[in-house]
């Protein structure tokens, strides 16, 4: 074990109680593989009480868990700094918070090994290198636009880890959905992997465990402004649960289906709803403690043109 290493210190949710020791660990740190936890348990780096553990034995709610984490060495292969321009809200010695455009992919993977936020987050801060992904604690999807807290030391990536596995982070969402929902309320639907199209979630009974919060902040003719708060943070979560709630976000390839025309609508309503080339959904609020203070940090974010001219677009055709 290396001598440089960060300590977090997790607790137990009740909803966790009984479940194995490494299942729970990766629902508390999903930007790290089961694997990797494994390997931590395996090597010492997890206890329990003060004792090492094994990854079959099972956790009490309320437990506290100790997981060391080393500093890890850019791998081969790592990625590289790029002059990518970005839209920084907020820095400071601890975090950045960076406004993230719509089409900028967060980490390199298959069929983008380059060109991604990662990438540009390098070139922003060097020293970045020395934390896992380059300090990215959470993601947002290639064509969801919005706010991202980034860390900037060990110290802040192990405070803003542990906020998100407590649920500290607030986040909220600006979407445009099909249909008018008669009032807000929230989706408790567990999400895991769709067992036939592995691009694709699927609500499933086996999956984990995923709530999302909205209310309508404005209705048209066919259509809603939803204002959306996450609770948990599960892949395409808010569009998954949006789609099973039959009101799929506008312009969303994977769960929107196929353009329909809505009924009335003007020409040119339907030309900037076939020509939305996204999901609608923007990250628009972000709160959370700063790592090193305490004081909590609030942060706002305009929806971007595209996403104000479609909104614009919906509200003179609510006019006619």
């Amino acid at each position: 074990m290396s001598s440089e290493f960060q300590t977090l210190t997790l607790e137990i949710p009740p909803e966790m109680a009984g479940e194995r020791l490494d299942r729970a660990l990766a629902r508390l740190l999903p930007q790290h593989s089961r694997s990797r936890i494994r390997g931590w348990i395996d090597a010492g780096d997890v206890e329990r009480g003060g004792r090492r553990c094994r990854p079959s034995e099972t956790v009490d709610a309320g437990e506290r868990i100790r997981v060391r984490l080393a500093a890890p060495s850019p791998p081969l292969g790592a990625a590289e700094p790029e002059p990518i321009a970005l839209v920084v809200v907020h820095r400071d010695r601890d975090c950045f918070v960076i406004d993230k455009p719509a089409g900028l992919v967060v980490h390199p993977g298959a069929g983008n090994p380059r060109h991604t936020l990662q990438n540009a987050l390098l070139a922003l801060d060097p020293a970045l290198a020395q934390l896992p992904r380059a300090g990215i604690v959470h993601r947002l999807d290639k064509d969801t636009s919005g706010l991202l807290v980034i860390a900037r030391t060990p110290a802040a990536h192990t405070a803003l880890t542990r906020q998100i596995a407590e649920r500290s982070v607030t986040r909220e969402y600006l979407a445009i959905c099909r249909g008018v929902p008669t009032a807000g309320g929230t989706i408790d639907r567990p999400i895991g992997r769709d067992r036939v199209d592995r691009v694709r979630m699927a609500v499933r009974a086996d999956g984990r465990p995923a709530v999302t919060h909205f209310r309508v902040l404005e209705r048209f003719r066919a259509h809603a402004l939803l204002g959306v708060r996450l609770e948990t943070g599960r892949t395409h979560q808010i569009r998954l649960h949006l789609a099973h709630a039959h009101h799929p976000i506008v312009g969303d390839p994977l769960y929107g289906g196929r353009f329909q025309r809505p009924r009335g609508a003007s020409d040119a309503l339907a030309a900037a709803l076939h020509g939305f080339g996204r999901q609608a959904l923007h990250a628009t609020r972000l709160s959370f403690a700063q790592p090193r203070s305490g004081r909590t940090l609030r942060l706002e974010s305009a929806p971007p043109a595209d996403f104000a001219q479609l909104l614009d677009a919906l509200r003179r055709d609510g006019e006619t």
